[in-house]
């Protein structure tokens, strides 16, 4: 199951690892992106902790971390070709891996329905 953010960024729990990435929404709002800054593995992070930034023609988006805890991994591919995110980013366009999360910080996310619900309200 996948948490959102309202600044769009998802979590899938698996595990002990939790999967970070952004949403197809913010992709698309963004426009192509061009550049990813991801951040580094090992280091700590608390929820709202600056994760990284990506860039598209016209825009600069920073990337915040949605949970607290390790980076276990970061997606390579990324940074040379970010154009995976574009393609793919809540599959193949994944930001990090994090471990030792603290999974009661959930609970101030929405699911896919009330993030779908969210997404409409921007709209309106």
């Amino acid at each position: 199951m996948k948490y959102y953010t309202e600044d769009h960024e998802w979590v899938e729990v698996r595990g002990d690892e939790a999967t970070v990435g952004i949403s197809g929404y913010a992709v698309e709002e963004m426009g192509e992106v061009t550049y990813i800054e991801l951040p580094l593995e090992d280091d700590d992070v608390i929820v709202g902790d600056t994760l990284g930034l990506m860039e598209s023609v016209d825009v600069t988006m920073h990337l915040y971390s949605p949970l607290s805890g390790t980076i276990a991994a970061v997606n390579d591919e990324l940074e040379d070709d970010p154009s995976v995110i574009n393609d793919s980013p809540e599959e193949d366009g994944w930001i990090c891996k994090l471990v030792n999360i603290d999974s009661s910080e959930l609970d101030d996310m929405m699911n896919e329905t009330d993030y779908r619900k969210y997404l409409r309200s921007l709209k309106r």
